[in-house]
């Protein structure tokens, strides 16, 4: 089939409806991906303008522009907004847009749960804004630390929007890092092994495990933080028992290795350009990869270090300051494999390049003051001031935004199909190395003299005039040079010329593809044999165009792609993708009503709200599968394989395996929490210690057995084609035994009487919650296998449910047997 008739055959089955209905239903990772990056660069235009006003602000001292309250509001939605609501979005819709063409495949794993994630994204990002010009910010700083977030000093709505707005943004993060895994693990070209990935797939693999077990603490905290303030549940008040260093080790244990996630994307994408800049391939591959997954897994053990000052012992001090220290090793490993790459290769100085030059000078800076604040001594004379916040500017900034711009501009053809025709871009470098230097070298020094963070003003005679008045100047310059480098990338992006296919030259595939790539990304799922594939064969892109891979006729008229085996990348299924749909906007909608609801206090519409998100829910599944056998289909190149719904473990199972992995951590994340309070805060133990009884437990060990024995019963029936009501009705009695055993806690406890007992008020709402959830999926597997969705060779989804069923009855024996155990110990 030539080019023309296969792109002809392909458009109508993937392209988006006409008009705005197209917008709100489109499933598509370019179209996702292209918003995705439109609302995180207005996030960041948003931040900038805000780090004016405070500039504004500190330029003079006793300075009458804000008062303290506004002030307050303005710097806490800066940090909110460039952490949460540019940072992580940009790297995931850059990774949404460019992923597919990459690893060769057709589209994401789970395109409507893209289209979600954008969605919520949106969504919060929106009422973040309306919340700050309404004058309702919140106001606490970005760190929301009790006390000063607690009820008693914070009455309004203002952190009420914080916990529950981030929360809700941060279910886009994880949905996003749930796609991506899946994407990189098992839709991939033929042939692509894992030690053929592209470089930007490694480090994109990594980070997105890394959102899926970092950002659950932070959504714990968030949760018990908003159950304090709108039940007194006092998990963070001394008195009762709480203590607000818990709120610190939870948000540490998201806010260190946050810094990594947004770093490590950044380190991708200098190492997918350097080489090509270089005319060369990547020097130590294998190191570089071993770098990322060492420096993710560091990042984890480092959260205390922001917590030298609170008083915890010294033999931590010395363990956690150590840890701190040796991130520089695989971050030193990434940085001499770039310098490798250039030493061999013959580097050219493009734009792109050129902000990697920026790159490297300021990020070898920040790391070298982050090794100076990883040392105790100078992080107590530190902590606090502006040292740190140019600490962190200078690795967020020049560690991030700088390889971000260089993405971009390399990238642009792809974004666009378009090549630089305006030149404003070197200008725009120079504004902000100029700018950016200006204004942290000169915060570093005020930060020495001591200078606090999070101050209002400055005092006449304090020393610190001139030095804010000259960073205000440089912060300045700093936005005029961003300011530039949007307009030259949208003013390129619309109006520049048009580019030709591959223009820098690259080896991998996502310039194999026609520019801007087309709606299903490659035309056949080609066959690769190297990390470079097209300087191995320069005809491959030809070949894509022709359809002499795989899928290269669409016979079925229908959406599909190919599913590989996740270690040597050899076929394995036919994924069908879902056709547009409303569900994920409406889904976006509903849910951030359960969670913006009780910010007003409106329980009645929260419920309201979580009737409807279950309801579309199921919506959303029953759409899914088939419900007759197709058998082996016809995948091209002489192979016949099934489709994802007729093997074991089709993409929802892993798809569910991911989601289950962040809320384990989550679930670990508040027996940490238990366990810290019952060890370290004040007012231990409590008055009273709940007594297990007789009940409880014998209803969650028999509940136990059940759901997850019956589950496998109804699993064994359906691959044997027998009845599988017993094993159903066997699980679901299970669960019900779990709830009811949940329950005893419950009525054994008050909520609000003691930290201890608003915990195990938690823990047992917690698995109530996931007996409820597994229990309505034995349900909705019930309707399926009536309705013929499930047949011996379509069983994935009674596997699916067995996943949550297990986790169920894990969590519950964990969660009730930490609850039960002081009152058995003698």
């Amino acid at each position: 089939m030539t080019a023309l008739r296969l792109h002809k055959a392909l458009y109508p089955i993937w392209r988006n409806d006409p008009g705005w209905k197209g917008i709100l239903t489109t499933v598509n990772n370019n179209t996702i991906g292209g918003m995705f990056i439109m609302g995180a660069t207005g996030m960041f235009l948003v931040g900038g303008i805000l780090a004016m006003l405070i500039r504004a602000q500190l330029a003079s001292p006793n300075s009458a522009f804000m008062g303290p309250e506004v002030y307050n509001q303005i710097f806490t939605m800066h940090g909110t907004i460039m952490m949460f609501l540019f940072a992580i979005p940009f790297f995931e819709a850059l990774t949404i847009i460019l992923l597919p063409g990459m690893l060769g495949t057709r589209d994401l794993a789970f395109p409507r749960l893209g289209a979600f994630a954008f969605w919520c994204y949106m969504i919060g990002s929106t009422s973040m804004i309306v919340a700050l010009l309404a004058g309702v910010a919140p106001d606490g700083g970005w760190f929301m630390y009790p006390p000063l977030s607690s009820s008693a000093y914070s009455p309004g709505i203002n952190t009420d929007i914080w916990l529950l707005g981030i929360s809700f943004i941060e279910i886009s993060a994880i949905s996003a890092a749930v796609e991506i895994v899946v994407s990189v693990l098992r839709y991939r070209a033929a042939g692509m092994s894992l030690d053929k990935l592209p470089i930007f797939a490694w480090y994109m693999l990594v980070v997105a495990v890394m959102i899926l077990t970092a950002f659950p603490p932070m959504i714990l905290g968030s949760l018990i933080l908003e159950l304090e303030r709108a039940f007194d549940m006092p998990f963070f008040q001394a008195e009762h028992g709480g203590d607000s260093l818990l709120w610190q080790h939870l948000f540490w244990l998201f806010g260190h290795p946050e810094v990594y996630i947004i770093f490590l994307p950044a380190a991708g994408v200098v190492s997918m350009i350097l080489p090509v800049m270089a005319r060369t391939t990547l020097l130590g591959y294998g190191w570089v990869v071993t770098a990322a997954i060492s420096l993710a897994v560091l990042s984890f053990g480092l959260w205390v270090h922001h917590m030298f000052t609170t008083g915890i012992p010294h033999m931590g001090l010395a363990f956690f300051s150590a840890v701190s220290t040796l991130v520089a090793v695989p971050t030193g490993v990434q940085i001499f494999a770039w310098i490798g790459t250039l030493w061999k290769g013959r580097p050219e100085l493009h734009l792109p390049m050129l902000w990697i030059l920026g790159f490297f000078v300021t990020f070898v800076m920040g790391g070298l003051t982050g090794v100076m604040v990883a040392m105790v001594p100078f992080d107590w004379q530190a902590h606090d001031t502006y040292f740190v916040v140019a600490h962190l500017h200078y690795v967020l900034i020049g560690g991030y935004v700088f390889p971000m711009i260089a993405g971009v501009y390399y990238w642009l053809p792809v974004l666009s199909g378009r090549k630089r025709f305006f030149r404003m871009g070197e200008t725009a470098f120079w504004l902000v190395m100029v700018g950016f230097h200006g204004t942290f070298l000169l915060l570093h020094w005020a930060g020495l003299l001591g200078m606090r963070r999070r101050v209002d003003t400055i005092e006449a005679g304090s020393g610190w005039e001139l030095i804010n008045l000259l960073a205000s100047i440089s912060g300045f310059i700093l936005a005029i040079g961003f300011a530039l480098v949007v307009l030259d990338v949208a003013v390129n992006a619309v109006v520049a010329v048009r580019c030709r296919r591959n223009p820098w030259n690259a080896g991998t595939l996502e310039w194999a593809t026609p520019i801007p790539g087309p709606a299903y990304n490659v035309a056949s799922i080609p066959v690769i044999s190297s990390r470079y594939p097209l300087y191995d064969n320069p005809d491959l892109p030809v070949q894509i165009a022709r359809g002499e891979g795989f899928l290269g006729t669409p016979i079925r008229n229908r959406r599909e792609t190919l599913a590989v085996s996740v270690s040597r990348a050899e076929p394995e299924f036919i994924a069908v993708f879902p056709h547009n749909s409303i569900i994920p906007f409406a889904m976006a909608v509903v849910t951030s009503i359960v969670f913006l609801a009780p910010v007003f206090k409106w329980w009645w519409l929260m419920f309201a709200a979580a009737a409807g998100v279950t309801v579309l829910a199921l919506c959303w599944v029953w759409q899914g599968g088939s419900r007759q056998d197709e058998g082996l289909l016809d995948a091209g190149r002489g192979l016949s394989l099934p489709t994802h719904a007729e093997v074991p473990y089709p993409p929802g199972w892993w798809g569910t395996l991911f989601l289950l992995l962040a809320n384990s951590v989550l679930f670990g994340s508040l027996l940490f929490g238990y366990a810290f309070l019952w060890t370290v805060a004040p007012n231990w133990p409590p008055p009273a210690i709940l007594q297990p009884g007789f009940w409880g437990p014998v209803l969650a060990i028999g509940g136990g057995a059940f759901a997850s024995g019956g589950i496998r019963l109804a699993d064994r029936a359906i691959r044997n084609e027998g009845a599988s009501w017993l094993g159903l009705l066997a699980s679901l009695a299970g669960l019900a035994g779990l709830g009811a055993g949940a329950w005893t806690i419950f009525a054994g406890t008050t909520y609000n009487a003691h930290a201890y007992d608003a915990t195990l008020w938690v823990i047992a709402g917690y698995v109530t919650f996931h007996a409820g959830l597994a229990g309505l999926m034995v349900l909705f597997l019930t309707a399926r296998i009536q309705a013929g969705f499930i047949s011996a060779r379509r069983c994935g989804d009674a596997r699916v449910v067995q996943l949550w069923i297990d986790y169920a009855v894990l969590v519950a024996g964990l969660g009730l047997g930490a609850a039960w155990l002081p009152g058995w110990l003698p």
